[in-house]
């Protein structure tokens, strides 16, 4: 009985440490403010602006329906930006 017992507390924690905390993200546009300058020139992403595309990756397909904004997101430096980040574009 208590190698079934640990059994069961060896599932629990497997399955615990599997449940990913979703945290709701504020989509505006203004938060990946720190990536104008790579998007608009070959400078490369700081740190800061990595940071704020992984954060703001659930907020990209509305960007790219927002005709003002899909101009700079749906970039060729853009894209490349988010690759060099390692936060791929989302299929919308």
């Amino acid at each position: 009985m208590k190698a079934s017992q640990i059994a069961l507390c060896t599932l629990v924690v497997l399955l615990l440490s599997a449940i990913q905390v979703s945290v709701a993200v504020t989509c505006s546009p203004l938060q990946l403010s720190s990536c104008a300058g790579a998007i608009t020139s070959s400078t490369p992403p700081s740190k800061l602006c990595c940071a704020k595309i992984k954060e703001q990756k659930p907020c990209l397909c509305q960007y790219l329906k927002n005709p003002n904004l899909k101009k700079f997101v749906d970039s060729p430096n853009a894209r490349k930006v988010a690759s060099t980040c390692r936060a791929p574009f989302p299929k919308c």
